[in-house]
Parts: structure tokens; sequence; C-alpha cells
């Protein structure tokens, strides 16, 4: 009996070659019949040998967010793919917090048969169309002979941001006759030096001022030992933001802590009470933390960055290492390390008492567990090398403040979007990329409930995640944002739900834990255990996390919310809000 004919290549075929090419190994997404030239394929090449995977998620706004994760600890593309209509459409959350953090994602959003294109067909989108604000490339493949140059530019554009393809499921199927093009994806930087004039302006404006603040964002990545030799010539405090932080802090004798809501050490104080403050690789979006009335640098490898946030009296286009090096020969040094050695004072007075308030010996004894030792525990327990993934809310907080950087770890969350449910999806594309190192994603109870069937995902491949789920039962940032404008909480809380016995059903090793001394064994013995687990630690829900400074208008605000809470017969619960809390004031 003869042999079938072997088949054509199709244009899934290629866009999986190109997929493997380009150093991607791994797309997250769910099957869907549209979708199914593209999976085939997917299964065919790696039955042939190739390195490449298909990841069934339950829910695609974690293939995205995986995706995101897989391409920020890598480097290399990740991909994710969502069939017809609905099936993307659940992509779309994921692939703004990717493109925002610019990592390196290819969305395939598969379309329905091209000839009911523009005819009100069932689940008819337009995804070429609805992903343009959240990529950086998004076009749609209608005929084969277009694919290769389509796919080939889509990955070139994927490797700064988000690239989305849009192919109907009957073209996917089509023969394509056009050899592959050489994808070369991930070409070294460029070294973005700044012009002379503007480095010798930036020079005396800190030649010129006794005072100098640092604050240092994501854009000091690779330059943490050039931004602290200029920082010990001219004696200057240095803050971080929230990205910036697993960047400059760790062995960094100038460290003052970080700005923002989520802010903690002497950080707002360094950049108020300076000459000049120099902002350095970062968009930091809160203006309101930044000084109005004093001279500000900033350095920043994006131009479109410059003076968006705050006024600029010099302005740097430049990669921050590289202005670094240019800059350090230009610098008088001999300065007096006054303002820098009182900054550091109050850094340290911070973090031994507001921040380190409930660390320790002390806070075993306190029922329910504080959140903040918890995460401080969580801290010392974790790998040098860990990857932790951070909810946003609280645990943003906890982490901010609690989380050692130690120049191998990594935290990665949505910092930029932030959307709620990302650290458990994070997670996932942590693991799944890179199963050697400690994957811990740090949740609330909100966040995991919102995307709960994915627990299931990571039962199924036997991903090593240590999910840490921190149980207040309630919204814990959002009831502090109630509190700040003068709202008492309402909608905020939930049902009491035991996610350890949750996770147990589905057959993740769980543990809950109510004692503030079990806490310690129960977080060693996760992260000692292969595969997954969970951790769920009753945390206090009155706990809160208090800005390093607070406002007339916050302080009035919470009058108006307590007294509210006192008048609708919330009188206990005003009381343990504030027994919870009375360490986390500020004092002066």
């Amino acid at each position: 009996m003869a042999k079938p004919a072997a088949r054509s290549k199709t244009v899934a075929d290629l866009l999986v070659q190109q997929i493997i090419a380009a150093g991607a190994k791994r797309i997250y997404g769910i099957v869907g019949d549209s979708l199914n030239p593209i999976v085939d394929s997917v299964r065919r090449a790696a039955k042939a040998g190739a390195d490449i995977e298909w990841v069934q998620v339950r829910h695609e706004e974690v293939a995205a967010l995986a995706a995101a994760a897989d391409a920020e600890v890598t480097g290399n593309l990740a991909v994710c793919a969502g069939s017809c209509g609905p099936g993307n459409l659940h992509l779309i959350n994921g692939l703004y917090d990717a493109n925002r953090s610019r990592v390196p994602v290819l969305a395939i959003a598969s379309h329905i048969p091209s000839k009911q294109i523009g005819t009100g067909f069932f689940q008819e989108t337009h995804p070429d169309r609805l992903f343009t604000e959240c990529s950086v490339y998004s076009e749609m493949i209608s005929s084969a002979p277009q694919a290769p140059r389509v796919i080939s530019s889509a990955i070139r554009h994927g490797s700064k941001g988000v690239a989305v393809l849009t192919i109907p499921g009957d073209v996917a199927d089509l023969d394509v006759a056009a050899e592959l093009p050489n994808v070369d994806f991930n070409p070294a930087s460029p070294r973005v030096i700044p012009a002379d004039v503007e480095l010798q302006k930036l020079a005396d404006a800190i030649n010129g001022a006794k005072k100098v603040t640092i604050f240092a964002g994501a854009g000091t990545r690779g330059a943490h030992d050039e931004v602290l030799a200029v920082a010990d010539k001219i004696a200057a405090p240095v803050g971080h933001s929230l990205r910036g932080k697993e960047w400059i802090q760790y062995d960094n004798p100038f460290d003052v802590g970080m700005s923002g809501l989520l802010g903690y050490g002497s950080c707002h104080e360094a950049m108020h009470a300076s000459d000049l403050v120099i902002l350095l690789g970062t968009d930091f979006p809160y203006d309101q933390f930044l000084p109005e009335d004093v001279k500000t640098a900033q350095i920043d490898i994006d131009p479109t960055h410059l003076g968006r946030r705050t006024r600029l009296d010099v302005a740097v286009v430049g990669d921050v290492k590289e202005t670094m090096i240019a800059l350090l020969p230009l610098l008088n040094g001999g300065r007096s390390r006054r303002f820098l050695d009182s900054m550091r004072k109050k850094h340290i007075k911070a973090m031994t008492g507001v921040v380190g308030a409930y660390k320790g010996k002390k806070a075993e004894d306190m029922t329910p567990i504080h959140p903040e030792y918890a995460a401080d525990i969580l801290d010392q327990e974790a790998a040098d090398d860990a990857v932790f993934t951070v909810d946003t809310g609280m645990c943003n907080v906890w982490a901010s403040r609690y989380i050692t950087a130690t120049g191998k770890r990594r935290v990665i969350g949505s910092f930029l979007h932030g959307t709620m449910a990302n650290a458990m999806p994070h997670a996932i594309g942590v693991a799944a990329s890179s199963p050697r190192r400690q994957a811990i994603a740090m949740c609330g109870d909100g966040g995991l409930s919102m995307l709960l069937g994915d627990l299931i995902t990571i039962k199924q491949y036997n991903l090593p995640v240590n999910i840490v789920v921190f149980n207040n039962s309630t919204l814990g940032m959002v009831r502090l944002e109630m509190l700040v404008v003068g709202l008492p909480s309402f909608g905020t809380d939930s049902t009491a739900v035991s996610y350890a016995a949750i996770a147990n059903a589905i057959g993740i090793p769980a543990v809950q834990v109510e004692r503030a001394k079990d806490l310690r064994q129960a977080l060693r013995g996760a992260l000692d255990r292969k595969g997954p687990t969970l951790v769920e630690i009753m945390t206090d829900p009155h706990a809160l996390s208090m800005p390093p400074t607070i406002t007339a208008g916050q302080v009035a605000g919470f009058t108006v919310a307590m007294s509210k809470e006192v008048l609708g017969g919330g009188l206990g619960e005003v009381v343990s809000m504030a027994r919870s809390n009375l360490r986390n004031i500020p004092r002066p």
C-alpha cells in the first residue's frame, strides 16, 4: 500500500517554525477550533523533537500573564494564544500588563473563517483592531504569500513589547511555499551615550548643589555599580521606585528606601530636603510624591519619558550605565557627607520603627498573624535567587518593604498596569521556564480567588509553584483607599474560605497557618518540597500599610471614616483597627 504523500508546509507550520527559531519554548493557551491548525502544528513539531510545548491553562488571561513572566525571567520570546472571539478577548488584560512592562510576548489571536469576516458571524470580533492599544504591532494574515514576512515582522516587533498576530483558522491551514526567513530575534542592545553638552549640564548642576538625592527606577538594571560610584563621589542618598528595588537596593550603603504610597524609609524626606533630585531610569507616575520646588534632573533612554511627570531643569537622553560612566570624571569629590549620613540615620530608624514594628519575637504572640511578620519570615526562608511574584494591593506593600533584594532575586508584579490576580499566573510562567528556581507567589485571597481555576494547571504540570496566600478575607488596599478619602469600608469583605482545603482537594499539598509560631516551619516545609505547594496564612484583616508621610488630608479622611464606622455601629471594628496599626503610625 502506497504511503500518503507528505503534506506541504502550512501557514501554521511556518508560524510555529519561526517561533521556535526565535527562541520561544512554550505557548500558553486554550485550544479551540479556529486554533486547531496551529495547535496541531505544535504537536507535530514537538513529536519531531523540537523544543516547543503547549501549556494548557484554564483562562486565557492566565496565558498572557504567564507568558509575560516567562519572558521577564528568561529574556526570550514567550507566546500565548486564544481562539476566535471570546478566547482571544480574554488575553487582553494580560497583554496590557506585558506591553506596559515591555517584555517580549507574541500573542496569536485566531479568527473566524476569512469569508465570514464582516458579516456579523458567530463570535466575530476584530482582533487586529482591538489589540492595537496593548501592543507595539497588531496585524492580520489574510493570505499565504503574506504570511512569512508578517510573521517575521511580528516577532521582531515583539522583542520590545507585545506583538499580536490575527490569523483566521482557514488561513492558518493554507499551504505556503516560502522558505523560513532567518529570525534574529534579540540582537545586542546598542550603547546610548548622552550628548556632551547635556552631560556637562548635568555635571554642572550636581557640582553646584550641596545636597543631591538619586531616585532610581527599573532603568538602573545592569548599572548598579556605576550608580553607586556616582552616589559615593557626590555623597548622595539613593532611593528607589518599586520596579527599581531589585536592581539598586542590594549591597547599597546609600540606600534610603522607597517613595510613594507603598514607600518606606527616608526616601521621601531625602528628595524633599535636597537641592537637586536626579530621576534615574524611572518613569515614576505619582507626581504627588515628587518635590515641586526642588531642582530636578532626569536621565532616561526614552526621550518621551523626560519631563512628563514633573518639571525638569536638566534632561538627558542616555542609557543609565553609559551616562554614569561618562559623568563620573566630571564630578567634584570631597563634599560633605552630613546630608547623606542624616538621611541614612533616619532610614535606619524607620526600618527599626515603623517597618520593623511587627518583626521579631514579639510578633509571634500576636493573633491573627500580622502580614508584616509573615512577609519577613518568608523573606528569611526563601532562596537568594528566588523569584517572587506579587499580587497587586497589600501584597505589593509587604513585598516592597520586607522582601530583601540580593542581586539574584527577582520581584515580578503588575507594577505598571495594576491588575488583580497576577501573582499566581506570573508564577506559572516562572516555574514553567525556570523550574530550578523557587517560584513564590505572594497572593492575596482576593487575587487568588479571581483566577482560582488555574490551580489545576499548576497541578496538571506539577509546576514547582509555592503559593503563599495572605488571607484576611478582605480587599485590604481598597479598604485603605476608602478610609483615606473618608469613606467607611463597604463591599470589601468576603466570606471565610479555606484555600488550603481547595488546594488539597485539587491535589496540591497545602496547610493553613493560624499561629505565628507555626509559620516558619510551614514555609520551610513548603519551600523544601518538590512540586507545587500552598501555605495559607490567616492574617489580620485590620492591618493597614501606612505611607512614609501622612498628609493632613489623609488624617482628615481617616477621622471622618472612623466616625462613620462608629456611628454605623462599628465601634469594635475601629478599636480593632487601632490596636492592629498602632505601631505602624509614623512618628517624628
